[in-house]
């Protein structure tokens, strides 16, 4: 399927990498249908188009890869929303941001995505420890161009 975007112009994506989110994400619930595109093979960070308004995507990544220790409890009922067999088929994304020269990841609101059904929630953790701006890295400050 041809899906146009405002980032990368017209896209092809197979209708088998189609993400459903039936709640929609947080402030967006009338989105439900997106893709995750990879910029490279060795990507950290991907984005999360929707497919339903070219103009909407989310710089996503895995938030293990910054946050060892961070896990999303899921409880039985999300299990069955998100039509879970088994943790082992789930993936866990978060939105990242940038704030100043520091890329943060909403690790309150994980996105859970089931990846053998290609269905997702976005979750709300309650526990305190995490944030909706917890630092991910540093943006490397960019080189002054002028030189005296």
């Amino acid at each position: 399927m041809e899906v146009q975007t405002t980032r990368f112009g017209v896209i092809e994506i197979a209708e088998d990498r189609v993400i459903t989110f039936e709640k929609g994400l947080l402030g967006f619930p009338q989105h439900a249908r997106y893709c995750l595109l990879q910029p490279g093979d060795d990507a950290c960070f991907f984005w999360l188009q929707s497919l339903d308004d070219a103009s909407l995507a989310f710089v996503v990544t895995d938030p293990c890869l910054f946050v060892p220790d961070y896990s999303v409890p899921i409880r039985s009922e999300q299990m069955g929303s998100l039509e879970l067999s088994k943790l082992e088929d789930a993936q866990v994304f978060v939105i990242v941001n940038k704030v100043d020269q520091q890329l943060t990841g909403n690790l309150q609101g994980p996105l859970v995505v089931n990846t053998l059904k290609r269905v997702g929630e976005q979750l709300v953790l309650s526990e305190k420890r995490w944030t909706t701006r917890h630092p991910l890295v540093k943006v490397a400050a960019q080189a002054n161009a002028a030189t005296a």
